[in-house]
Order: structure tokens, then C-alpha cells, then sequence
């Protein structure tokens, strides 16, 4: 029964890899080549049987090399390095040390980037065997060559043909059973890492899709209550001013009295869209809590009041002097008459703000700005706390709240770190034509004085 792990693939080695695996190849091919001329001076090939110094480093060459591909072609590298390890052992050609490093590195890499896993292990298993195998089979064609009571000055507790057997399957078992384990490890390790990777994909992707779901259920629940709230006293205003229009006339007292329900209708409606408004918003911005900067205060700034617009900032200013924060207002520009929409906008934007630096920022100092630009209405709102997004973004809507607000109005928001510490929310909201008429004709008063 195939699992999961049986389906997944590591990926390629990344270049820098294959590089790595070519210079260190190289190396050790050149170290073995090397090894077998200072064997050769030291008499390791002394023998009457034992072939030519090119032959001895071409089965040098047979063995290492591949190893500058073992991570590229991981099994076709252990299969080759098997053979020319037992190639060279037969011929007694065989360069020992590096050699051995070898065969041991083929099969650990086989076990660490096997793109197949059933494959890769059976492949190993073979390569274990077979070199097993000729181990018992060196020793069966050799051991009556070695005396029975071994050579000279041997002694010890066990029979030395014994001895000879024992000694190097336990040396043998060590290294592969190393070099297997080791390299499954490896494998298993790049799997993990490989699924940590997706899983942090899949949470970000999740957390966006979660924020982006948030605004629009948001905006849903906008249009929900914008119907529910006002559509009643919109339509009583239509009765109303057909009724007024029939008897207009007629009977201009009946109008008066229409026109008096239609007047009222509207305040009642405009009153409650703006409670309305308000209310959709402070539910992520009011509640209870401990603040911030001298340990005492709210979770949350709030004013009485429904229709709270710029001109009742100051009334915010005021709750954060009583959190006990030093906090300081003032306007820049001269004053104009901005549509309700803007002027509520940028009163819940410093909301928010002030909010959330009473809630995270543990701040000691807030300054509050609006300024009167041409054309635009500016807010800022700067404190010289720790920081605010990482903490405001959690809750929820804090932020996105913010960006909704600038987003209605197309204006632009910036939130961020100061660069003299502290932290800084400002927004740009547009004004009318009227509003911003009037907010040029001001300014052009001003400099002319």
C-alpha cells in the first residue's frame, strides 16, 4: 500500500549544489589518484599479480568520479561506484581508503535523494548484499592461505580465521547501517521541510482569503442595514410627497402637513443612517481593557454621539488625556464646511488610531493633526510607542477598517513606523468641489493677508 511520503519527490538540487558536488568530486578523485602512487612507493602493490600503475588508476577513477554527480543521478552514481568498487577489489587493483568513502557516500546519498523510494532502497539492500557477499567470498578464497594459528605473534581469545571473519563484517555493518540510516533521515528531513513550506503557503493564503472575506461580509452587512434603516423612511417620503403634490393645490394645509412629514422622515433617516454608520465600525474599536503608556486607561476611544465629525476630535484628544497620555491637537489651515461622509470618515480613522495605540502601542506621547489642504482633508495621528500594526491586524478590522474609510472617499492612507521612533497613521480624503473651492478661496485669503 503506497502512503503519501511514496508519492512525493525532492526536488532537483539547486546549481549551487551540483556545483558544490562537482568540486568536491574532483577533489577527492584527484586525492585518490594521488593515494595510489603513494601506496604503490610504500610496496601496498608489491606483488606478482598486481596490475599496471593505468590500470590501478583507472579503477581510481572509476570509483570516485562519479561522485561529482551524485546528487544529479543519485542511483546511476551508487550503481557504478558498486561495480567499480568490486571491479578493482577482484583485480586487486583497489585503492582502499577513498575508495571505501566512496561506496559509503553512493549509498547514503542514494538514501537522501533516491527520487524513488521503493527503488532507491532496493537498489541500496543490493549494493549492501553484493558488498557482503564478496566479503565472504575474499575471505573463503584467501583464509587457507593464513596459517591456523595465524602469523607470528598473533594471539588472543578467539582463533585468528575467526578473528579475520568478524572484524571487518562488524566494521561493515557499522558503516552501512550508518550510511543507510543517515540517509533516510535525510530524506525525511527535506519531506518535512518540503510540507512546512506548503503549510506556511496554505496560511497565508488562508489569511488572505479570511481578510478578504471579512470585507465583504462587512460591506454586506453595509448594505443589509442601509436597507432595513433607511429604505422604510425613504419610501414614507414618497407617500408623503405624492400626497403633498395631489393636494398642493387643493388643500395647501394638507400639503403643509405632507411636506412637514417628509422633512421629518429625512432627519429621521439621515440620523439613523449616520447612527447606523457609526455603529457598523465601533465594534472592532470600543470595548474595555487596560491601556497602554502608564498602565491605565480604556481599550478603546469613544465619544457620545452618533454623528461625530472632525469638529469633536478635540473630545478624543480629551479621552486620551485621561487615559493618561500626553496628547496634543491642533488643526492647520483654515477650517471649511466638508460633506458629513469626510468629516465622519476622518473623526473614526483618529478613532481608531488613538484606539489602537491606547490597545498595543504602549505609548507615553500622541500627537493629533487635521489639516485643511487644497482640495483634501488631512489627518495624523503619530505617537512615540512600539509599534501598532502587528497587534491591530490581529483583532481583526481595525486596520482594514481604515483603509475601507479612505478606500469610499478614493484617498490614500499611510500607516507605518516613524523614522524618529514611533508609529504614524495618516490619511488624505478628498473633498468636493464646493469643499475644496472653499478651501482654496481660504487659503488665497490667507496668503493675501
Amino acid at each position: 500500500m503506497k502512503t503519501r511520503d511514496d508519492h512525493w519527490r525532492r526536488p532537483s538540487p539547486t546549481p549551487r549544489q551540483r556545483r558544490n558536488d562537482l568540486i568536491i568530486g574532483l577533489t577527492v578523485t584527484a586525492v585518490a589518484v594521488l593515494n595510489v602512487f603513494l601506496a604503490r612507493s610504500v610496496g601496498l602493490f608489491a606483488s606478482d599479480s598486481a596490475p599496471a600503475p593505468a590500470e590501478q588508476v583507472l579503477w581510481a577513477l572509476a570509483v570516485t568520479l562519479s561522485l561529482c554527480w551524485r546528487r544529479r543521478w543519485p542511483t546511476a552514481m551508487a550503481v557504478t561506484i558498486a561495480v567499480a568498487f568490486l571491479g578493482g577489489q577482484m583485480r586487486g587493483a583497489q585503492e582502499q581508503q577513498l575508495a571505501s568513502g566512496a561506496i559509503i557516500a553512493a549509498v547514503y546519498t542514494l538514501g537522501a535523494w533516491g527520487p524513488d523510494r521503493r527503488r532507491s532502497k532496493g537498489v541500496r539492500l543490493a549494493i549492501i548484499g553484493s558488498m557482503f557477499g564478496w566479503l565472504f567470498l575474499a575471505w573463503f578464497l584467501s583464509h587457507d592461505l593464513m596459517p591456523a594459528d595465524g602469523p607470528p605473534g598473533a594471539s588472543g581469545e578467539l582463533p585468528p580465521l575467526l578473528a579475520s571473519l568478524i572484524n571487518p563484517v562488524i566494521v561493515n555493518v557499522a558503516l552501512f547501517g550508518f550510511a543507510y540510516t543517515m540517509g533516510n533521515s535525510a530524506w525525511q528531513s527535506a519531506r518535512r521541510q518540503h510540507r512546512l513550506e506548503e503549510q506556511t503557503t496554505e496560511l497565508i493564503a488562508a489569511q488572505s482569503l479570511a481578510n478578504e472575506r471579512a470585507v465583504i461580509e462587512e460591506r454586506l452587512r453595509i448594505a443589509r442595514e442601509l436597507h432595513d434603516v433607511v429604505a422604510h423612511h425613504v419610501s414614507v417620503m414618497g407617500i408623503q410627497a405624492s400626497a403633498c403634490r395631489r393636494v398642493l393645490d387643493k388643500d395647501p394645509g394638507r400639503a403643509r402637513i405632507a411636506l412637514a412629514a417628509v422633512e421629518s422622515s429625512a432627519r429621521t433617516a439621515v440620523d439613523e443612517l449616520r447612527r447606523m454608520l457609526g455603529a457598523m465600525r465601533t465594534a472592532t474599536s470600543t470595548g474595555t481593557g487596560t491601556g497602554t503608556g502608564t498602565g491605565t486607561g480604556t481599550g478603546s476611544i469613544d465619544v457620545a454621539g452618533s454623528a461625530a465629525g472632525v469638529d469633536r476630535v478635540d473630545e478624543l484628544v480629551d479621552r486620551v488625556r485621561d487615559a493618561g497620555l500626553s496628547a496634543r491637537y491642533a488643526t492647520f489651515g483654515d477650517p471649511v464646511t466638508v460633506p458629513d461622509s469626510v468629516s465622519q470618515a476622518a473623526f473614526r480613522i483618529i478613532q481608531e488610531a488613538v484606539t489602537n495605540i491606547l490597545k498595543h502601542a504602549r505609548a507615553t506621547t500622541v500627537d493629533v493633526r487635521v489639516r485643511y489642504l487644497t482640495g483634501e482633508l488631512e489627518v495624523d495621528v503619530a505617537d512615540d510607542g512600539h509599534g501598532q500594526v502587528g497587534a491591530a491586524t490581529t483583532s481583526g478590522m481595525g486596520l482594514i477598517g481604515m483603509r475601507e474609510r479612505v478606500a469610499v472617499h478614493d484617498g490614500t492612507l499611510e500607516i507605518g513606523p516613524r523614522t524618529d521612533g514611533g508609529f504614524r497613521v495618516r490619511a488624505r480624503l478628498p473633498l468636493p468641489r464646493a469643499a475644496a473651492t472653499a478651501t482654496a478661496t481660504a487659503t488665497a485669503t490667507a496668503e493675501a493677508k
